[in-house]
């Protein structure tokens, strides 16, 4: 039997490229969306009907009745803002119960995970990195460490007991060493954990089985990625990065779906560029530009409420992001935000000392020697908001895309015009191939 269809969503930037929105709209062409890593810092903002649902740890697939949406096991997972998403898509008349499923194999957010994290980002000396201070990063730590707690651990009474004994213990003696941070209750944590381990219960089964049987029976999965490229881990600007392997890699390290079964990997970019916390902004644009790009776009983040340091696009970035992700496809975000200006520039290169390069650099400090090179765009200067046909666009608009897929080499498959789930363009072959057959390989 052939197997069913399958795409990775990834940014292409520094995260908030849209991945919320554009996984709304694509995933009415696919059984299952699945999450695979990143925890409930990374929010994705859906408007339907004009009605904004934010979604932090579900995948946007709990959005369509007929999806069934998967938490997996590269997420990390508070467990009382997981219920409390659960809780607000009931009341907000969404079905969530058997249709929402939770790797029993994902990590766990604790509190201690929170106060190490926070203690940390404000202890003097230390390099802000930015983070939410909600335990992503403690929580990675100790998964990689072997001594994380998983769901399938939640829900052994007796494991998490004695695990949240043993680990208070330890997190309370260096938290006050450190920083000197108020203890932890274990008793008080192990009651609530324990309340909301009954809850979690229902959701919890081995979504690498789920899924693989899943693609065995023909269905297809849109495989849901969280933050950006330049946030990996690894690929990015580290150490101003998140804890995750946010590449289209991590798709199958964080479901338990093969590498070979992933067919095509959609990339995601803002038709400007955004980041969020500290850390490399090469095309950063701190003058009137920036704040008209700020409120146009409306860069807040959808979980923090943090305003996002805005900036021009940068074709080199979006050149890595290709190449590291595999983009079969581009999508093109916020096309709307550009529509007053009569000039854009564009960073096509970079040049260090002068001298021309294509590398974007290891480390953080080798961006401090980068110089962009920039090539200005004529503008528009009228509304795009809400169009829906690529040749409704004006000439310069069409210009300006045709511009970044020439100088990326990755054909453009969908433009959002607008923050509403309606409010799109998709090119005919994308949506051909989305809607029936399989995705090219990147």
């Amino acid at each position: 039997m052939k197997k069913g269809k399958t795409a990775v969503i990834v940014g292409a930037q520094w995260g908030d490229e849209g991945k919320g929105k554009i996984v709304d709209v694509l995933s009415e062409n696919f059984s299952v969306v699945a999450r695979y890593a990143g925890g409930h810092n990374a929010g994705h903002t859906v408007i339907i009907n004009g009605k904004k649902f934010i979604l932090q740890l579900v995948p946007c697939g709990v959005l369509r009745s007929a999806c069934c949406s998967v938490v997996g096991n590269g997420v990390v997972l508070d467990p009382m803002a997981f219920l409390k998403e659960v809780a607000a898509l009931r009341e907000a008349g969404l079905s969530v119960d058997g249709n929402l499923f939770v790797s029993n194999r994902a990590q766990v957010i604790l509190p201690y995970h929170r106060m190490i994290e926070l203690a940390a980002e404000n202890a003097p000396g230390r390099v802000k990195i930015g983070t939410t201070s909600r335990g992503i990063g403690p929580a990675y730590e100790d998964k990689m460490g072997r001594r994380g707690l998983r769901v399938a651990d939640l829900l052994d009474l007796q494991l998490l007991k004695k695990h949240i004994e043993n680990a208070v213990r330890e997190k309370n003696m260096i938290a006050h060493a450190l920083f000197n941070s108020e203890p932890l209750d274990a008793d008080k944590m192990y009651s609530e954990y324990a309340a909301a381990a009954e809850k979690i219960a229902p959701f919890v089964c081995d979504t690498a089985v789920l899924l693989n049987r899943a693609l065995d029976a023909g269905e297809s999965i849109l495989f849901e990625g969280a933050q950006g490229t330049m946030l990996d881990i690894d690929h990015g600007t580290y150490p101003f990065v998140t804890s995750s392997s946010a590449t289209s890699g991590g798709a199958a390290i964080g479901t338990g779906v093969a590498p070979n079964a992933i067919q095509s990997v959609i990339g995601l970019t803002k038709a400007y560029c955004t980041r969020v916390g500290g850390g490399p902004f090469p095309t950063e644009e701190k003058g009137d530009a920036g704040q008209m790009l700020r409120q146009r776009g409306n860069e807040y983040g959808a979980v923090t409420g943090r305003p996002r340091r805005t900036g021009w696009l940068d074709l080199p970035l979006l050149r890595y992001a290709g190449m590291i992700n595999g983009i079969s496809w581009l999508v093109v975000t916020k096309l709307d935000v550009l529509d007053q200006l009569a000039e854009i520039p564009v960073c096509v290169g970079y040049k260090v000392d002068g001298k021309p390069t294509t590398e974007v650099p290891a480390q953080a400090s080798g961006y401090d020697r980068l110089e962009c090179v920039y090539q200005k765009m004529p503008g528009w200067i009228t509304s795009t908001l809400g169009l829906t046909k690529f040749d409704q666009l004006p000439k310069a608009a069409r210009h300006y895309l045709a511009f970044v897929e020439k100088e990326t080499g990755v054909r453009i498959g969908m433009v959002s015009t607008g923050p509403d789930r309606d409010q799109i363009i998709l090119v005919d072959d994308f949506a051909k191939e989305v809607q029936t057959a399989s995705l090219p390989r990147g």
